[in-house]
């Protein structure tokens, strides 16, 4: 018989209920009623980069974004998985959710639970992804944060027929680091880079498609922008669709410089570029179009043929 699916610990939270398997409760908690699982069933591979207990870093001198504050995780040593299922229609289609924060913070909200809320109302299925920080990557300098994703992937589609999901319609999203987490899992899937641990693990890894939203990590600046090449563009590649303001301190060669890569693999591909919008706005709405980016998105996930043909 092979081992259980449902190894890791899966917690349907109350408002009074901590995590299970954790001696403290978490400094974030989603709201009641969604199914949250620690991806991995005892404690996670590799050293444990935290330097105390799991904290809301942001203070307030913090910037605000569209005029209202965020939630800054840090000191992730339990990485989690939370399930937001739609409440109308359900298209069948999921999107796997890595915020991002450098890889030493996550963006929770910002880029976490309010692109849950935007993914549920177009009929997706979000499963939003707590991973390991600080200092879990780039690939290679940690493998960390990579491992969180492929073990995710690998959970979720076990899970798809309980959570009504198509297992071949899974798709990643990210911001900024996450955006690179995203790259990074379309390119590295082939291989896990842990030991397998349950039945999860022999599933694939691959999402069938990447939205990576003003990545880092994808371009090396101190080399004149070459392609980063850790990050491996190949005609299995999944299609992927790319958004960043040309005015990013981040700058904009992490994605024109990896859409030529998918471009050159035959890769099929969007790239969408604005002229304003710095860095991390999420989903938050302002006057500048850039922020109008999630209509593209869904506009490209029916012509990718994730959601069905949009009504005319």
């Amino acid at each position: 018989m092979p081992k259980s699916l449902l190894t890791p610990a899966v917690v349907l939270f109350a408002a009074s209920i901590p995590l299970t398997g954790l001696a403290q409760k978490p400094a974030w908690q989603p709201a009641p009623g969604h199914i949250t699982m620690n991806i991995w069933p005892t404690t996670a591979p590799g050293p444990d980069t935290t330097k105390g207990p799991e904290v809301d870093t942001t203070s307030a001198k913090d910037n605000l974004i569209a005029g209202r504050p965020l939630v800054r995780l840090g000191n992730v040593a339990t990485p989690t998985l939370t399930v937001y299922s739609p409440k109308g229609n359900n298209t069948g289609a999921a999107v796997v959710v890595f915020p991002g924060g450098g890889y030493q913070i996550l963006a929770i909200d910002l880029e976490g639970t309010e692109v849950c809320d935007w993914l549920n109302s177009a009929g997706i299925t979000c499963i939003l992804l707590k991973y390991r920080v600080p200092n879990t990557g780039p690939y290679p300098k940690s493998p960390a944060a990579l491992q969180d994703a492929q073990r995710t992937m690998g959970i979720v589609r076990s899970h798809a027929a309980e959570w009504h999901i198509d297992p071949k319609r899974i798709g990643v999203l990210g911001f900024s680091a996450g955006g690179h987490l995203s790259a990074a899992l379309s390119t590295h899937f082939d291989k896990r880079l842990y030991d397998p641990i349950d039945a999860a693990d022999q599933l694939s890894c691959r999402p069938d498609f990447a939205v990576i939203v003003y990545p880092g990590y994808l371009a090396i600046a101190e080399k004149n922008f070459e392609p980063n090449p850790d990050i491996h563009v190949t005609a299995d590649t999944p299609p992927t669709f790319l958004v960043q303001a040309e005015d990013d301190p981040v700058h904009i060669e992490n994605s024109t410089v990896y859409f030529e890569e998918l471009k050159q693999a035959k890769v099929p591909s969007e790239l969408h570029i604005y002229a304003e919008g710095g860095h991390g706005y999420g989903l938050r709405r302002t006057a500048l179009p850039i922020t109008t980016w999630p209509k593209s998105v869904e506009l490209w996930l029916h012509t990718i043929k994730i959601l069905p043909p949009a009504k005319p």
